[in-house]
């Protein structure tokens, strides 16, 4: 019999001034290494591989990718590598500590394991930025591309007024909520209707992508490539800031913790797949397009890669086949981050930071359904009204902070129960995380002090959230206040 606590088992803590959760306990509130708080164990490696690529393949190189050759020209190549890089050394870290802690609160949780719980709900706030407002973005990419769709089946557009918000001309951008909606009916289903649908567009767009490099490198001509690095390495650095966003949500596999079979093992092993598939995928696909036809052809041009195609082929059918992989891929992002976004929710819910509704479970569908609709009706609203330029930079820059803070995890980890569990351990412990702490605040500096000046806003707003209501409803310290998972009827 296991000796692990039941997850229904309140558990009390020692005092601690720093309120500091441990895994342990952590773990057994989830459900340890079982089904995981009202949740099923059926996403195997293959599929958390396809979610990992669903999650981050999309918006970043499909219509972000004209904005990163806009800062650092042909270089664009070296900023994806230098944003991957610091991906690699934070991948690291999630790594480890997602196969120390396999539980769905992700960043969220591995910071209140080892830096408290102020440093954990800011994570969280933060997450809010990463899971949440980026599907708003990613939603306002996705209607690009499928404008363009129809331009190549029907001859026809949506209309500016239905398909883009007041900022870019229009009025309300609908196929960007309609994205929302869709992934959220298919999210309350079930992880494993989810997970499958998930795994099917991620190979479709993968194939899509090769075929798109197949077909650029044909028309690939060395001269296309110079100047290199037209504004130096500020732009190659300011590309790469850019080009961050295109690996955001990568560390959304570790959110599947409590879903996921043998998660000790499997977490790493995928995080470290969809690494370096991606990375490989983003520098062919930009070498190729940048080659194909310059890097003024491709820069601030929307819906980039089918302009690429459809002058190559002198055709609009590529074109059109890009369009539609770009659809499916940007539709698999909405859904793979927004299924982040709720288990990070309900994580936090979990602990007393938030309403305890959004940790309520389905007992028919085995998913958070109130949760779900509340996160869709929440970034359908910024969506419909706001541009992708709006939110991008703030995204990065918060993302970024949350990975240096998941990279310092790590170290404070290692020294506070050095003999936890770890399936996976970070390489040249400890220059890894040291080095992922500084590239995250290299590529945060090339956000521009804009960006920083909101960020602080948003942290600052952050912390009152907390103070006036998660701080005195933590059930850390209020044990009596930690009851069995709420369900939904």
């Amino acid at each position: 019999m296991s000796s692990v606590p039941s997850p229904r088992t309140p558990v009390s803590p020692p005092a601690s001034r720093s309120r500091i959760k441990s895994p342990d306990l952590l773990v057994a509130e989830s459900g340890a290494d079982l089904e995981g708080h009202g949740l099923r164990r059926t996403m195997g490696l293959f599929q958390l591989v396809c979610f990992g690529v669903g999650a981050i393949v999309g918006t970043g190189i499909f219509v972000g990718l004209s904005d990163s050759v806009a800062e650092a020209g042909p270089a664009v190549v070296v900023s994806f590598v230098l944003a991957a890089v610091t991906c690699i050394f934070t991948a690291f870290s999630f790594a480890e500590l997602g196969g120390a802690i396999p539980v769905s609160g992700s960043s969220y949780s591995f910071a209140y394991a080892t830096l408290g719980e102020r440093v954990a709900f800011l994570v969280g706030w933060c997450l809010l930025l990463e899971y949440g407002v980026s599907v708003s973005a990613v939603a306002v990419g996705w209607s690009q591309y499928v404008n363009e769709l129809l331009n190549s089946i029907f001859g026809w557009e949506l209309p500016a007024a239905l398909s883009s918000g007041p900022a870019d001309g229009g009025v309300i951008n609908l196929p960007a909520v309609v994205v929302i909606m869709m992934a959220a009916t298919l999210l309350v289903r079930g992880i494993r209707e989810s997970a499958g649908a998930t795994a099917a567009m991620a190979v479709l767009k993968i194939g899509i992508l090769i075929a798109f490099c197949v077909i650029a490198f044909t028309a690939f001509e060395d001269g296309n490539l110079s100047p290199f690095a037209p504004e130096g390495m500020a732009g190659v650095t300011a590309g790469a800031s850019l080009a961050f966003f295109s690996y955001i949500g990568f560390d959304a596999i570790t959110t599947a913790g409590e879903e996921v079979k043998n998660p000790r093992r499997n977490i790493p092993i995928a995080i470290m797949i969809c690494i370096g598939l991606v990375t490989l995928l983003y520098c062919a696909v930009a070498l190729g397009a940048i080659g194909a036809l310059g890097a003024d052809a491709v820069s601030d041009k929307p819906a980039a890669l089918s302009l690429v195609v459809d002058q190559v082929t002198d055709s609009a059918v590529g074109g059109g086949i890009i369009a539609f992989g770009a659809v499916v891929a940007i539709a698999s992002v909405v859904l793979a981050v927004m299924y982040g976004q709720t288990r990070i929710l309900m994580s936090m819910s979990r602990d007393g930071l938030i309403p305890r509704v959004f940790e309520r479970v389905s007992p028919r569908t085995h998913t958070p359904v109130a949760n779900t609709w509340i996160v869709a009706l929440l970034f359908a609203i910024p969506a419909a009204f706001s541009s992708l330029d709006v939110v991008v930079n703030l995204t990065t820059i918060g993302t970024l902070a949350i990975m240096a803070v998941v990279n310092i995890a790590v170290i404070a980890l290692r020294r506070r129960n050095p003999e936890l569990k770890r399936s996976f351990r970070v390489p040249l412990y400890p220059l890894s995380p040291v080095l992922g702490v500084a590239f995250c605040l290299y590529l945060m500096y090339g956000t521009g002090w804009s960006t920083w000046v909101q960020f602080v806003v948003f942290l600052a707003v952050g912390a009152l959230v907390y103070a006036g209501y998660g701080r005195s409803r933590s059930r850390l310290v209020n044990p009596a206040g930690r009851a069995a998972a709420p369900t939904e009827g």
